[in-house]
């Protein structure tokens, strides 16, 4: 298995919507798990997800 690391834009509606940073780590969560199913977050920065992607 190869991981690869890769950044990932978040869309500004995630902090839209976030109640608190609590809820904001929720929303990404959801966002990469459905739109992103095979990458793992490292840390959020910038309004990027940087990551690592496992083909």
């Amino acid at each position: 298995m190869i991981n690869i690391k890769t950044s990932v834009v978040l869309p500004q509606r995630l902090w839209e919507e976030a109640k608190d940073q609590e809820h904001l780590k929720l929303l990404i969560l959801q966002y990469m798990k459905k739109c992103y199913p095979n990458y793992q977050i490292k840390r959020v920065e910038n309004g990027f997800a940087v990551c690592e992607r496992r083909d």
